[in-house]
């Protein structure tokens, strides 16, 4: 204790100095991690940019690390480099069918250019508070181009992409790029509009399966008439070819559907010469 003390009576002026040394250099330095970008501001002005965002380029290869500033001088204003989200709150909108929706979705986006975003807006935060409405406008006035159907087919994803266009082109304003947005629910409001659209839909089916009945049925009669066309073509042909057979063929069926009847009592009296028994003679 007593030697540090000495030292300190003997180079006090020294640590002094010393201190105050490190105390600037470290007032000078500034660590840019690899996720942000930072803009260096003079005396109110963007000066420079540190790590800025470049397409196709791994991280480690755009400038993170240390940051030379002069103090008092310069600010270092952090820009956030990854993707961000920005919710829409649910609200309602009215589709091109005059149904209302509840509408719930959210937008992607990222800062690309980070000295127009500190000129416009300063944060990213400022920068999602000014996209929010415009994404509500725009989910308003796309949607309601279209009817709730459309929204379940392929076509809910072109009014995606026509959403995301409209809202890129105010970002750039901001220095931001929207990458992708998306409805994360569009549901019918609960009650009555909810119900009638349950029963409109559960009209719409029962009406398409009887038209696929009906189709069918008709199907069914066409294929039936045509293989009896072609069974009594077939018939019509071979008997031809020997009437007797034909003559004989035809005897059979009669005697089958006249003596063949099981639990009946009748009593059949013929004549061994009726012609009706002709066939049981042969030739």
């Amino acid at each position: 204790m007593n030697a540090l003390h000495n030292l300190w009576q003997e180079q006090k002026a020294a640590i002094i100095a010393l201190a105050v040394v490190l105390v600037g250099v470290a007032s000078c330095l500034k660590v840019v991690d690899e996720k942000t970008q930072a803009v260096v501001v003079r005396l109110g002005q963007p000066e420079r940019v540190v790590n800025r965002f470049r397409p196709n380029v791994d991280f480690g290869q755009t400038g993170a690390g240390l940051v030379w500033r002069i103090p008092f001088m310069e600010q270092v204003v952090e820009v956030d480099k990854r993707i961000l989200d920005l919710d829409m709150e649910r609200q309602q909108v009215l589709s091109a069918d005059q149904r209302r929706l509840e509408v719930d979705a959210f937008a992607r986006f990222r800062i690309i250019d980070p000295v127009r975003m500190v000129q416009t807006a300063g944060t990213t935060d400022r920068v999602a508070e000014q996209l929010q409405p415009i994404l509500n406008s725009a989910l308003r006035q796309e949607l309601g181009k279209r009817s709730f159907g459309s929204l379940l087919t392929a076509d809910r994803g072109k009014a995606m992409e026509q959403i995301r266009e409209g809202l890129d082109r105010e970002a750039r304003e901001y220095g931001a790029q929207v990458i992708d947005v998306r409805i994360k629910r569009a549901d019918l409001p609960e009650g009555t509009p909810l119900e009638s659209a349950f029963t409109r839909m559960a009209t719409a089916r029962q009406q398409e399966a009887a038209t696929i009945r009906a189709q069918g049925q008709k199907t069914a009669q066409i294929i039936r008439a045509t293989a009896e066309a072609t069974a009594a073509k077939t018939y019509a042909d071979a008997f031809n070819k020997d009437p007797a057979f034909y003559d004989f063929y035809r005897a059979m069926q009669s005697y089958d559907a006249t003596f063949a009847q099981k639990g009946s009592s009748t009593a059949i009296v013929l004549s061994p010469d009726n012609e009706y028994l002709k066939q049981f003679k042969g030739k």
